[in-house]
């Protein structure tokens, strides 16, 4: 596809899953650290569009560079109401796109199957830390941020079944996508244990990035 309507399409795609949101938002009533996530998930799996639809790096990072912009100024002006908490110490929405332009530039020409699970621990795992350590966290602790053990849990299960998914839907070999996916999720839960809020949204996939010298070794390259 041309590279050109690939980002036309990167661009309704996100607006969509922002739109989504809103109307979820005002018909249900429901609380913006909900939406927020909704949204989290939806940009996330854009990695999969990315993907398919892209041939050149350079023009897959444009949406979401353009997105730190947009998203810097939603941080400033609660331009996207779905997403916004109103706390202006959790720069997280911006971290998001820049985390996932790195993650692009990293992968994109090296793999593209590791591409997209490299992002599903900050997707899915993230997210749901997020929604189940609120609700459901009671075994607490904290460092920088507060952290539960339940969420936790949660985190390394959606972590695990988000990016071992990913790479069995790009035909990896199943040993290869369980190793990986483990090692992105054990990486992902530590650090996502220890990290400020926001800065998650940069140092988990920057966790999973790690995980790729490791498995050279062990298993060589993943197909790309």
């Amino acid at each position: 596809m041309n590279n050109g309507l690939a980002i036309v399409i990167s661009f309704v795609y996100v607006f969509a899953a922002l739109g989504i949101a809103e109307a979820l938002r005002r018909v249900f009533r429901l609380p913006v650290e909900f939406t927020r996530k909704v949204v989290h998930i939806g940009v996330g799996m854009w990695a999969f569009g990315t993907a398919a639809l892209f041939s050149d790096k350079w023009f897959a990072i444009t949406p979401p560079l353009v997105f730190v912009a947009l998203n810097y100024l939603s941080y400033r002006r609660a331009l996207f109401t779905a997403m916004e908490t109103g706390d202006k110490s959790n720069l997280g929405t911006v971290y998001f796109p820049i985390a996932f332009a790195a993650i692009i530039v990293l992968f994109f020409d090296v793999s593209k199957p590791f591409m997209v699970a490299a992002l599903m621990p900050l997707t899915w795992g993230d997210a749901f830390a997020a929604i189940i350590g609120r609700r459901y966290g009671r075994r607490r602790y904290a460092r920088f941020a507060q952290r539960s053990i339940e969420g936790s849990a949660a985190m390394f299960g959606c972590s695990f079944l988000s990016a071992g998914g990913a790479l069995l839907a790009f035909g990896t070999p199943f040993g290869v996508a369980l190793t990986a996916a483990l090692l992105m999720a054990l990486f992902a839960t530590l650090v996502e244990a220890v990290s400020p809020a926001g800065l998650d949204n940069l140092l988990v996939p920057a966790s999973s990035a790690l995980v790729y010298p490791l498995l050279i070794p062990l298993l060589g390259p993943l197909a790309s």
